[in-house]
């Protein structure tokens, strides 16, 4: 391990920069003189903003219950590398759970084994697996101390995840000072890892990245580098405007002690392991869940989700398990693109996969305002973003085809009718629907040809054990696009097939809209 958090791999999110306006400032330095509170525990607790003290601290007790539970716990011995994070956890507050720490072997043998949340005990469909009591969650409310500094902060300068990932980095500089050591070694030991063995893209190198050439998410982790790379910039700013908020960190301002990559592997793991509370207030909904992900496997067909209860983070799981089954919980309806983004793993199942195809009307068009107008009539708009879903590709070609026939138009007389019509019927003519479909079919053609290999190759690459964790979730991506864009096509040309006479010559279209 090098540097000071070189383990700390995984999903960024780009998020605008706002003004922070120095009228602020004074605000932050009165709340600071009325909430700087020295901690009364025995192991401090380091904040990123403030020395927050109050009720919810880490160690509970009081209780001759818990000061049982306590004296059992303190009997038991920390065995192997599984046990840490687990047992601080119950030193420090977590009820009896249904849940242990299994491992399986790292493709790359240089690495330690990947945990895993397993079941304990055989487990039924609405069964309370476990549940983290809120002093062991890491939010910006507990971070900063404070709801109120905590919105102020990251509404105008950080985001959430850019707060989080420089709290851990100055926690880890506190090794085993820092109350959170236990979790943060096991953030240092997942790498950073998705279930596949794999890290977000966004670490990967520029050799490596080359594996997704020809998909539109090549182009998205570049772009969501270089939002990293602004939210680094920002963070000396935040230091300087707000420095009480950071005294209680002994060391450099930001970007003197941290390298902006470990910044970036430190956001990208945090990326990999946040969850997102639903009903709950700004400051808390970002959470860091010790057996949380990545520690849980994320699954595109799982309902669990982690959910905040009173005074807890809990998991009700939404299947029975056999002891030592994998718990799994919901990631969302999201893409496989955004998947291996955020988390660095594809879903063959994912029911919500999806690639994007992109129409616009041509600025340059006589006709355009018109053309426009109808289309905002019709629920679209002139720079027009398609879904295409797994599953679902022949019904999306038949929604691009009024759009693109709108495009096509370029008979002023026939452009009033329309515009005098209710809906979104526009004269088709033979010579045009062949001229749509022939732009269509053509782009799909297009985009496949823009990977360099065949579906053969890439079921030949995904059969070989050696492959590569990176390669083989690259290749799964891709294969899974491609498979999605060959059904588009297909579709496309079925549609051509059924036009009535083949010897009609396509339309010219001079303003014909772009698809990209």
């Amino acid at each position: 391990m090098e540097g000071v958090i070189t383990c700390f791999h995984t999903k960024c999110i780009s998020l605008p920069i706002r003004s922070f306006p120095l009228s602020r400032v004074s605000s932050l330095s009165r709340w600071r003189n009325t909430n700087l509170l020295s901690s009364s525990r025995s192991i401090p607790q380091r904040s990123l903003c403030v020395s927050s003290s109050s009720s919810d601290t880490l160690i509970a007790g009081g209780s001759p219950k818990e000061d049982e539970r306590q004296s059992k716990i303190s009997s038991r011995k920390e065995g192997d590398d599984t046990d840490d994070l687990k047992f601080w956890m119950e030193k420090n507050g977590l009820p009896p759970c249904k849940v242990l720490l299994k491992e399986r072997p790292a493709h790359d043998q240089k690495h330690k084994p990947i945990h895993y949340v397993a079941a304990s005990e055989d487990l039924q469909k609405g069964d309370v697996a476990f549940s983290v009591p809120n002093s062991l969650v890491v939010t910006l409310e507990r971070v900063l101390g404070n709801e109120t500094i905590a919105e102020l902060l990251t509404t105008n300068k950080l985001s959430e995840l850019a707060c989080l990932a420089l709290y851990l980095m100055y926690e880890k500089k506190q090794g085993k000072k820092s109350v959170w050591y236990p979790y943060i070694k096991e953030l240092d030991r997942q790498r950073g890892r998705g279930q596949l063995d794999a890290e977000s893209p966004l670490l990967w190198s520029e050799a490596e990245l080359d594996y997704l050439t020809g998909s539109p998410t090549k182009a998205e982790v570049l772009e969501r580098a270089e939002g990293i790379k602004r939210e680094y910039m920002e963070l000396d700013t935040v230091w300087f405007m707000a420095g009480s908020l950071f005294q209680q960190y002994p060391f450099d301002i930001p970007t003197e002690a941290f390298s902006f990559e470990i910044f970036k592997q430190a956001f990208a793991a945090i990326q990999s392991c946040v969850v997102h509370l639903q009903n709950v207030g700004l400051a808390r909904r970002f959470a860091l869940v010790p057996l949380g992900p990545p520690l849980l496997a994320y699954c595109s067909n799982c309902k669990a989700m982690l959910t905040a209860v009173d005074g807890a983070v809990e998991l009700v799981v939404d299947r029975p398990y056999k002891a030592g089954d994998p718990i799994v919980v919901w990631c969302g309806p999201q893409p496989n693109a955004k998947l291996l983004l955020n988390y660095g793993f594809v879903d063959e199942d994912n029911p919500y996969d999806r690639i994007i195809v992109e129409a616009a009307l041509n600025t340059d068009d006589p006709q355009y305002q018109d053309k426009r107008m109808v289309a905002q009539r019709n629920g679209k708009l002139s720079q027009q973003v398609f879904q295409v879903r797994v599953g679902k590709e022949r019904e999306a070609v038949q929604d691009m085809l009024p759009y693109l026939r709108l495009g096509y138009m370029s008979d002023p007389a026939e452009m009033q009718s329309v515009i005098s019509s209710q809906g979104p019927v526009c004269p088709i003519s033979p010579c045009m629907e062949r001229a749509v479909l022939g732009q269509l079919a053509d782009y799909f053609m297009r985009r496949l040809s823009g990977y360099p290999t065949t579906p053969k190759e890439d079921d030949a690459l995904l059969a070989d054990p050696s492959l590569s964790p990176r390669k083989r979730v690259a290749t799964r991506l891709v294969q899974l696009e491609k498979k999605m864009l060959a059904a588009c096509l297909t579709a496309t040309v079925d549609l051509l097939n059924q036009l009535p006479d083949t010897t009609i010559s396509p339309c010219p279209a001079p303003y014909a809209p772009s698809l990209k």
